[in-house]
């Protein structure tokens, strides 16, 4: 097993992908996906649910006030209220990251 890190796919390899299927311009590639995210982030901040088909789904969650601990101190602290985005992985997502695992 090795101890390196997998590789990160950034929105420049993304862009990179993009060009790589079609013809445009690099920056026209890069401008792209930074559109598709902007509108991404868009609905999230707005409370919609982003649905990608046969990827999955994001949506922003309400994580209310709770009791925690500081583990260093050891002193009990409130964990503050506060919203968070989730991704929840489609089934056709999960069977192919888990079907080396069924052979």
């Amino acid at each position: 097993m090795s101890n390196e890190a997998p590789p990160t796919l950034t929105r420049a390899v993304l862009a990179d992908a993009v060009r790589a299927q079609v013809d445009l311009p690099r920056e026209q590639c890069r401008r792209l996906v930074d559109d598709v995210f902007l509108q991404i982030e868009g609905a999230l901040l707005t409370g919609e649910r982003v649905k990608l088909a046969g990827f999955g789904a994001f949506e922003v969650r309400t994580k209310h006030a709770r009791p925690g601990r500081n583990l260093h101190t050891m002193e009990d602290v409130t964990i503050s209220a506060r919203r968070v985005a989730v991704f929840r992985p489609s089934r056709v997502l999960r069977d192919a990251m888990n079907a080396d695992r069924d052979r």
